[in-house]
This record gives C-alpha cells, structure tokens and sequence, in this order.
C-alpha cells in the first residue's frame, strides 16, 4: 500500500443523538462512495459539547447504541472508521472518547482523551472538561496496512511530549478529533496541527465539528489535513463538509531520510521515556 484515500468528515450537529448518528452515517456513506478506505468523524459529534451534557448522552463502548451503529457502518462499508469522540460511561465514571472500528465491524482500539480542556480566556472561552470526566491514561494505535496511526483528541495536541511517544511507537500519521473555540482556532489551529507533522515527519488530521454559532460551545470548524512537511494537504470551511484526499505514504520514508532526525536525537543528553 503506498496511497490510502481519507475522509475527514466536519459534522453539524443535530437536535437527537440519533439523528446525529443518522447525518453521520450517510455522510461516511458518501465518503466510501468516493473511494474514502479510512473515514475519521470529528469530537463529540453524537452530543453536545457541554459538560452539563455529557453524562446524559453518555454510553459504554462497545456495547452502547453509537458504538453498534459505527460497528455496523464499518463492517457494512469495509471501511476503517474512526469514532470522532463521545462521552463513554465505565461504572461512575465518563471519558472522551475516540473508538477505532476496522472492516469486519471489530473495535480495533479505544482512546480516552489524556489531557482535559480546562482554560479560561476571558471573554472569550471558559471550559472545564475535568468537572464532568475522567482524564485517560493510555495510549492507543491502530495499522492499515504498514501504516501505524494513533490517536490523540483535541486539547492533547498542545502537548508536543504526547505526539513524540507516538513517533517512537512507529506512528506515521496521527489522528485529532477537535474542537477548538473561534477564539484560539484562528490563531493555533493550523499551527498546532502542522507543528505536530513537522516535529515528528508524520501526516496529521484534525476533525473538526462544523461551526454552529447557536450553540452552548461553538466549534472553530476548518478541518484539515497535514503531510511530514508541515503543508496543509487538504482543508474545510465552516459549514457541515466532507474533505478527502489521498495521501503519499512513501512520503514518509522520504522525508526520514533526507532530514534524519530521528537518528540524530542527543538520546545521551536528554530522552523522552512512556511510563504506560
């Protein structure tokens, strides 16, 4: 394999969690129709992005009904769909979370968000994940073929330390369900996004909700995708969009080869070391 087609899928949120997987399903259902072999929904697009919300909408994976619903699109499609993110329930607690489900509708892997959106600008945003859910502590990959992905959410691609253990776990591409505020969106969004290829010579999606200005919490939008050189391949607007694109995987060899810094980290003077 050295192309795979993907389809970042910025979703408008709907009044019902099942009318949300219902928009959700035809809009993969088109993506597959175009070629799409890995489909990536974007973070809580089953549930509103308010942490009064989240218990309600909250559910188990794999056994609840968003989780059958994707479970059966992807085993339908034969296609490798990633969740995007909803609030899952384990005993008294919440998560958000991001499941991956391959071709035969099995759940590859699940990922909790590590790092939880707690800030306060001013005027402008205030939010407080920790108030409503419970911080992951693992990671979580998953393989099309060679290619190794893993998975961060939102607020954790501020955290480049995150990104690098994926690197050294032989990741070649990372996936970000997103929601980021119009505040911080315009001034970080592609920077963070292409910083986190570029440091670590990966492709990376961010999967952003469409904007709603109606809503609690508005998302930025602007979904977009970003190759080893740090270049936005592909990217949305605003509204409810379906971007794809194929993407070069020998593009990775190539750049490690001609820029190695992976070989040329000072591993005897500082080193970056995963506990889990």
């Amino acid at each position: 394999m050295s192309t795979l087609r993907v389809a970042l899928v910025q979703l408008k949120g709907q009044p019902t969690k099942k009318e949300c997987i219902a928009n959700a399903a035809a809009q993969v259902r088109l993506a597959k129709d175009k070629g799409a072999r890995l489909i990536i929904l974007p973070e809580c697009f089953n549930s509103p992005y308010s942490t009064a919300e989240f218990a309600h909408h909250a559910e188990e994976i794999p056994s609840g009904v968003t989780s059958q619903a994707l479970a059966k699109l992807a085993a339908d499609l034969g296609i490798y769909l990633v969740g995007g993110t909803y609030p899952e329930r384990e005993g008294t607690k919440l998560y958000n979370t991001c499941p991956v489900f391959g071709p035969k509708g099995e759940l590859l892997c699940r990922y909790r968000k590590m790092h939880l959106f707690d800030m306060d600008i001013p005027g402008q945003c205030t939010f407080r994940e920790s108030d409503a859910l419970t911080a992951g502590d693992q990671l979580a990959t998953f393989t099309i073929g060679t290619l190794n992905i893993g998975l961060g959410i939102c607020y954790d691609k501020r955290f480049p330390e995150l990104t690098a253990c994926y690197r050294q776990l032989g990741c070649d591409m990372m996936i970000f369900p997103s929601a980021f505020d119009p505040y911080t969106g315009p001034l970080h969004w592609d920077l963070l996004g292409r910083s986190r290829a570029l440091d670590n010579q990966m492709f990376v999606a961010l999967v952003s909700p469409a904007r709603d200005p109606t809503t609690e919490y508005v998302a930025y939008g602007y979904s977009l995708l970003c190759d080893p050189w740090g270049r936005v391949l592909c990217r949305a607007k605003e509204s409810q969009e379906t971007i794809i694109t194929d993407i070069d995987l020998k593009v990775c060899e190539q750049i490690k080869r001609q820029i190695p810094i992976l070989n040329q980290k000072r591993n005897d003077i500082y080193q970056l070391l995963t506990k889990k």
